[in-house]
């Protein structure tokens, strides 16, 4: 590799930083909501609409273009008061509330509130130096690691945790001690733990200390990676710190379940928990202290708004605002009085996923099972084509959420494919590839049988939640029975959010009676998928392997991957790998949806907005009223 290379991950570091300076910024306190590259306009910026008014409705189907995403400020704000935050689930929230060992979003999203990010990111996904701390880069070169880079990050004056302790770096890097160990229980460890030089020998026990992560001062930590990779400047930094003070004295393999996550943690956000009733609320009230100046409200109150009763407590005024709003309950509530709707197209994909392995935790990795009921990749791609999802984004979401194709996201514009092939609905497709492939009906009861002859039963694990949780599951359910499949409910019932995801495996553990799961992901700022279908990720649900796979995800964020040109074509050839293999399938892609109450300023669902939550400010002491 030329010298000139090896300088170019430090070149686009710089070019980018200097755009990020030029464009806007985003707060970077909830990484649920970073933006997305769209090819999208922005609805108030198309001259057709004021922000504020009501979406316009089309034949009865919706476009995530015609909502505004920042809010409008009306009136003045006051001092202090507290704003009422909805968290919509069917179910408690784990109580994991540590960026290091939480595993489900309705747990970051109660972090969210009280901790944040080291590094914030612009609308591009790149990391910035308007977070608590400041980054530069240089290359790393040995005989070992020719291609390597070093940063060297500083935390700003004045970031404290909510005890009064400064920041150090001594805490952020032992963030990386603790995931990094032996005894770590949590889910966050990977390839871009792995990629800093003497991860490995640390993870395996063989070195009490990471030799890439240096404490140069209070202030000042520097991590060096084997390689520079396309992802470091995207999310492939960990960047959560850890109070060491608070930690040190308890044995990692007892953090996760200690009080100092589930019942009195800190963090170094705008607000600091006051008090948690478990699984159900947390009170937070403001950090006089935050970094970037004192906050306006006095107090947050985040308690679980069912999906069932999420409208009524819009309508009273019983919250202000809810993480995510259901869409398929938009229509019949669009002219909610006391609220505004924004709206943003969302990080994620809902898709269908094939069981066809099982994790190995002491090897940790998984290893596939040519045994599987679902191993024939014929039964799968005939599963595909039964489904018809563009009928399913407007019948059950008026628009809202849309036919999916690939796994790589239309918010990645630059890597996404739209021009992919893919299994499309067409029933009689599906009936003879499985009658080619063997599965035919065999004692004329409209049902095939396996291969084999023997009876074939599709156990079916699905997520209860939305009022279209149960018609959905439905609909797939008797598509599949109109091509001769028969598929049944795990239990005979949708699993709550929790129990679905321990049994899907995200604890490690694999239930073997599963054999498809209709799931869901938030990707989050990094376009590399390899944090979920790399062969070494306890999050690759599927458990899926393949040479090939494996191959495209190292070269997608390989040194070669800073060339756009070359990354574009390995994702391209990933993504029709996928449509090959099909370890899963996308169903949707989706609209975030979020009705604020109108007493409400300073909040966005834009990306590159600056603003943070400690600017959220309210115009009177009770929310209206619908």
């Amino acid at each position: 590799m030329s010298k000139s290379l090896k300088w170019l991950f430090a070149l686009m570091l710089a070019m980018l930083l200097v755009l990020a300076a030029c464009g806007n910024d985003t707060a970077g306190d909830d990484d649920k909501k970073d933006d997305p590259k769209t090819d999208q306009e922005d609805p108030k910026d198309d001259g057709e609409k004021e922000d504020g008014e009501e979406p316009a409705e089309d034949d009865g189907l919706y476009s995530i273009d015609d909502f505004p995403r920042e809010k409008t400020n009306e009136g003045e704000a006051i001092e202090g008061g507290r704003l009422n935050f909805g968290l919509v689930s069917d179910t408690v929230f784990e109580g994991t509330l540590n960026y290091n060992f939480y595993s489900g979003a309705p747990d970051a999203e109660v972090i969210a509130w009280f901790d944040e990010s080291m590094l914030y990111t612009d609308g591009n996904f790149t990391f910035t130096n308007d977070g608590p701390a400041e980054f530069t880069t240089e290359p790393y070169e040995t005989d070992e690691y020719p291609n390597g880079v070093t940063f060297t990050f500083t935390i700003k004056d004045n970031v404290n945790w909510h005890d009064g302790e400064p920041v150090k770096a001594e805490d952020w890097a032992y963030s990386f001690e603790v995931i990094g160990h032996p005894d770590y229980t949590g889910v966050r460890y990977g390839a871009d733990f792995s990629n800093i030089v003497g991860m490995d020998e640390y993870n395996a026990g063989e070195a009490d200390t990471i030799s890439g992560i240096e404490i140069v001062d209070e202030k000042t930590l520097k991590i060096t990676y084997k390689e520079s990779q396309p992802s470091l400047l995207t999310g492939g930094v960990w960047s959560y710190a850890m109070p060491k003070h608070i930690f040190k004295d308890i044995p990692v393999a007892k953090m996760q379940e200690s009080d100092a996550v589930r019942k009195n943690p800190i963090g170094m956000g705008p607000f600091k928990v006051k008090s948690i009733t478990p699984g159900e609320s947390v009170v937070y009230e403001k950090f006089e202290d935050y970094w970037r100046g004192e906050p306006k409200l006095d107090e947050v109150v985040l308690k679980v708004i069912s999906p069932k009763t999420v409208v009524q407590a819009l309508e009273t005024g019983e919250v202000d605002m809810v993480d995510e709003f259901p869409s398929d309950q938009f229509v019949d509530n669009a002219d909610m009085s006391n609220v505004e709707w924004l709206g943003n197209t969302d990080l994620s994909y809902s898709y269908i996923g094939f069981k066809l392995g099982n994790w190995d935790a002491e090897q940790k990795k998984v290893v596939m099972d040519p045994e599987k009921k679902m191993a024939d990749v014929n039964l799968r791609r005939a599963m595909w084509y039964a489904v018809d999802n563009n009928a399913v984004g407007e019948k059950f979401y008026n628009g809202l959420r849309w036919n999916a194709t690939t796994l790589i996201i239309p918010p990645f514009a630059d890597y996404h494919n739209a021009d992919i092939e893919t299994p499309t609905y067409n029933p009689e497709e599906a009936k003879k590839i499985l009658d080619d492939a063997g599965y035919v009906d065999v004692d004329g009861d409209g049902i095939r049988e396996d291969k084999d002859g023997e009876e074939l039963v599709i156990n079916f694990a699905s997520m209860s939640g939305s009022d279209v949780a149960e018609p959905l599951a439905q609909y797939y359910i008797q598509s599949w029975e109109a091509v001769g499949l028969k598929v049944e409910l795990i239990d005979g019932r949708l699993l709550e959010f929790n129990a679905f995801y321990d049994r899907v495996g995200q604890n490690g553990e694999d239930d073997p009676n599963i054999d498809i799961y209709a799931g869901a992901w938030g990707t989050g700022t990094d376009v590399n998928p390899y944090g979920l279908y790399g062969a070494d990720q306890m999050f690759n649900f599927p458990r899926y392997e393949s040479e090939k796979n494996t191959e495209l995800l190292l070269a997608g964020n390989s040194t070669d991957a800073f060339d756009v040109a070359y990354r574009q074509e390995v994702y391209k050839e990933w993504q029709e790998l996928m449509v090959e293999d099909i370890p899963v399938f996308p169903t949707l892609y989706r609209a975030l949806l979020m009705p604020v109450n109108k007493r409400v300023q300073n909040y966005s669902l834009e990306y590159g907005s600056t603003m943070g939550r400690h600017e959220i400010a309210v115009t009177q002491e009770e929310p209206f009223k619908h």
